[in-house]
């Protein structure tokens, strides 16, 4: 092992701060949620295909440049102002996610995760934490962002919906194939407090076994709407029993059908 024998000036990044290569012919203007290019690498006004950087500290006018012309001054750990659609004041806590440079929104299909609302400020106005290297998605256990779908009313799953993360901003029942097809799911309840109530509805001949639950034939599993709100979910697992469905996870209140 080799100990230092004199003072080592190092070359220290910029900490909370990062200064990254942008692309051509664009511009990335102060404020704007910062995307990079996961087939180059380069620094863009976020797009929902990118992996999110931070947020730009002063404009970047590459509209003339190659590649790599000019860098962009990204923050990329901190707290921010944003508006959020439909966020309201039992918000804090929960994931934020961005559809481009400027909106932002609950609802991770066909968005990019950015971090979790950390103070209500007003409706649909919150500060948001965000720390693009340590950060991650929570809903990213239960499926790839390429597995999740949003669902808007009743819906009825079938062996394509495999390994899918559904997200659901409706009142719906989801009914459920018959336990022999083998599938996994997770539905996600994605509406703010109270206003969402999501009913799993197995075949006439299954049930869902879960937690403290006596499992009966053709009983739904119901996400109670008094005390709902964003993130309760369940995670149902097919073909372990031939009885009906596995609840492997679940957040909230749940409760079988009367």
């Amino acid at each position: 092992m080799t100990t230092l024998a004199a003072d080592t000036p190092r070359d220290y990044g910029m900490g909370n701060r990062n200064d990254i290569p942008m692309i051509a012919s664009d511009i990335i203007y102060e404020g704007s949620a910062v995307g990079m290019v996961k087939a180059s690498g380069h620094a863009r006004p976020l797009a929902a295909t990118d992996k999110f950087l931070g947020f730009c500290k002063e404009i970047a006018d590459n509209s003339a440049g190659a590649a790599a012309d000019i860098n962009v001054d990204v923050q990329n750990k901190g707290i921010v102002k944003l508006s959020v659609t439909g966020a309201v004041i039992t918000d804090v806590g929960q994931p934020v996610y961005a559809t481009d440079d400027n909106a932002f929104t609950f609802i991770p299909t066909g968005a990019v995760f950015i971090g979790f609302v950390r103070r209500f400020i007003s409706s649909g106005v919150v500060h948001v934490e965000f720390d693009a290297a340590s950060f991650v998605d929570p809903y990213s256990v239960y499926g790839s962002p390429e597995e999740y779908e949003t669902k808007s009313g009743a819906y009825t799953i079938d062996v394509q919906d495999n390994g899918k993360v559904l997200f659901v901003d409706t009142t719906a029942v989801i009914t459920l194939p018959a336990v022999a097809t083998g599938i996994s799911v997770t539905l996600v309840n994605i509406g703010a407090y109270g206003d969402v109530q999501i009913s799993a509805d197995p075949a006439a001949a299954d049930m869902i076994h879960a937690p403290d639950m006596a499992g009966t034939d053709n009983k739904d599993h119901i996400n109670t709407l008094a005390t709902s709100q964003r993130g309760d979910l369940v995670k149902l697992v097919g073909g372990l029993v031939s009885t009906g469905y596995n609840v492997s996870d679940q957040k909230g209140v749940w409760a079988q059908e009367a």
